[in-house]
């Protein structure tokens, strides 16, 4: 019965960790206006490294000594990444860090032909022309330049690709929740390291309530309940719909930027959106769930 549930929760927990993260582009936008960028992500990551680490404490007698350097590395990826893509977020739009961000997905097959030799495909090809096509609509101004912010999140989805690598290089034969509590750990140290040495720490904008709450719905639901969602819904799902929800983070991103931010988007940049979300599910997908339906309609003809 429990299995059961789980299967039939997986997809809506995949809808809510897209929607959950693509909602949090905002708030923490609104959360730079009080908080500097480390002392912001240090205190996100402390939050989710030690919430998880309380789920998981049956997990414990698992661990070994070289969980810290595989957590070292994918912490200082994702520290890198989620550090250049908040700064970018400080200099550009919600909207336009979401969709922009999300170009990791179409970099992560070219990285893979880097480090390990597995050339991409020609869906991987069509994705990477549609999404340089995208991004262009979206980050070029009208003298065809790119604008600091933009040019960050374009970075640091870079940067998200290599986290990604990282990860399939170091965790086989670990447990992944574990792993994930180191990672979060060694982010969040590298980032109280970074506050200490270029910013001042935000002693008043901390006693705010206001501001508490946006930080707990990052610390909690944005890092440590999305995460949970993901892996849960990844593992009692088949791999292209868990691709295509999950890219819909993008998508909720624009919309909550929109409605709550009062945030604007052009024609152009929406095609360049299309363009861009098309590229995510093209690369993650290679469209088999086209393939499958059209499958389907041969072996039941109406």
């Amino acid at each position: 019965m429990k299995g059961n549930f789980v299967k039939r929760a997986a997809k809506p927990m995949l809808f809510a960790a897209a929607f959950i993260w693509g909602s949090s582009f905002f708030i923490m936008k609104n959360a730079l206006d009080a908080i500097p960028v480390q002392y912001l992500l240090a205190i996100r990551f402390t939050m989710g490294a030690v919430l998880l680490a309380l789920i998981c404490w049956k997990r414990w007698g698992k661990v070994t000594v070289d969980y810290l350097w595989r957590g070292a590395i994918i912490g200082g990826c994702l520290y890198l990444a989620y550090s250049i893509q908040t700064y970018g977020l400080a200099l550009t739009t919600p909207s336009k860090n979401a969709f922009l961000t999300a170009v990791y997905c179409v970099i992560v097959p070219f990285l893979y032909w880097l480090f390990v030799g597995v050339k991409p495909d020609r869906y991987n090809l069509l994705a990477a022309v549609l999404c340089v096509s995208g991004v262009g609509l979206v980050s070029l101004s009208g003298d065809l330049s790119v604008n600091l912010g933009d040019a960050l999140t374009l970075l640091c989805a870079i940067f998200y690709a290599a986290h990604i690598v990282a990860v399939a290089k170091v965790s086989p034969k670990k447990d992944i929740y574990l792993l994930t509590v180191f990672q979060f750990a060694f982010a969040a140290l590298y980032a109280w390291i970074g506050g200490a040495l270029t910013e001042t720490f935000p002693v008043q904008a901390l006693a705010n309530p206001e501001i508490l709450l946006p930080l707990c719905y990052l610390g909690v639901m944005a890092t440590t309940v999305a995460l949970l969602f993901q892996n849960v819904g990844q593992v009692n799902s088949d791999p292209a719909s868990a691709a295509v929800i999950l890219s819909l983070e993008s998508v909720f991103g624009v919309l909550c930027s929109v409605i709550f931010a009062d945030d604007s988007v052009s024609l152009r940049m929406a095609v360049g959106f299309v363009l861009i979300f098309v590229a995510v599910v093209c690369s993650e997908t290679k469209f088999s769930f086209l393939h499958r339906s059209t499958a389907q309609s041969h072996k039941n003809p109406s």
